[in-house]
């Protein structure tokens, strides 16, 4: 199987981590600019083929006007099973797990946040969530090339796996008592973060070992996932340092 990739930082990218599996580059041709032509010279030192398109062809083979320029097609990747990788570990994990973020801007700033912080994981429910579309992977400006992401089946039962292997699952809902600043995150953790609008499923938040919450001072009520997303996620990176 492939998937379509497009925008200047996702091909980048994927020319840097994943050269390998481009099968072709196209790019539009009335466009002359270095940045463009930086990436064209980074594929075809990798022998990637580079073909011209109009731009109209590159709006149609993305299914989207905001490409920049450059779609390029992959071939999908293998990566190591979620097991195998916490073997590798040489510090305390730090997952990010993602309950039913359906929307693809919110998925792909997640994934960008998480790549800044540090997060050794994203993993999220195959069903009822966005998947790793061309959109993610533009939003998110590279970093869905670089941090592992793990579609899982049965989210509960993955959170189980993780607690019998010593991490400890720290879910945010707005009910809760303790605050996320109030909380020693210092060890190996998966923050579990709801979906737009319901929050966590009921199964989920019954695997957590525990409920933060973020101080709200204003009149909202919550925030985006993915700004709560980043408050939560660099608190845990202050704590570690």
């Amino acid at each position: 199987m492939s998937q379509i990739v497009y925008g200047l930082h996702a091909v980048q990218s994927v020319l840097k981590h994943q050269s390998s599996s481009v099968i072709v580059l196209w790019y539009d041709k009335k466009r002359q600019d270095q940045r463009l032509q930086r990436l064209l010279t980074m594929a075809q030192d990798y022998q990637i083929s580079c073909q011209p398109a109009a731009r109209s062809q590159l709006d149609q083979k993305a299914d989207s006007d905001r490409h920049q320029g450059i779609v390029i097609e992959v071939k999908e990747q293998q990566q190591l099973p979620l097991e195998d990788l916490l073997d590798t570990l040489s510090e305390p994990a730090l997952l990010l797990i993602l309950d039913g973020v359906t929307d693809p801007h919110n998925l792909g700033a997640c994934l960008r946040t998480a790549d800044a912080a540090g997060v050794h994981a994203v993993i999220y429910p195959k069903d009822k969530s966005a998947g790793l579309n061309a959109t993610v992977r533009k939003v998110a400006c590279g970093a869905a090339e670089v941090i592992p992401s793990y579609p899982v089946t049965n989210l509960a039962r993955t959170l189980e796996q993780l607690k019998q292997r010593g991490i400890w699952i720290v879910g945010t809902a707005g009910e809760a008592e303790q605050e996320i600043y109030d909380m020693d995150l210092t060890g190996p953790m998966a923050l579990v973060m709801g979906a737009e609008g319901d929050g966590m499923r009921r199964l989920t938040r019954e695997s957590c070992d525990y409920l933060a919450k973020l101080p709200m001072a204003g009149t909202v009520s919550s925030l985006n996932v993915s700004v709560a997303t980043g408050v939560c996620l660099f608190e845990m990176v202050r704590q570690r340092r």
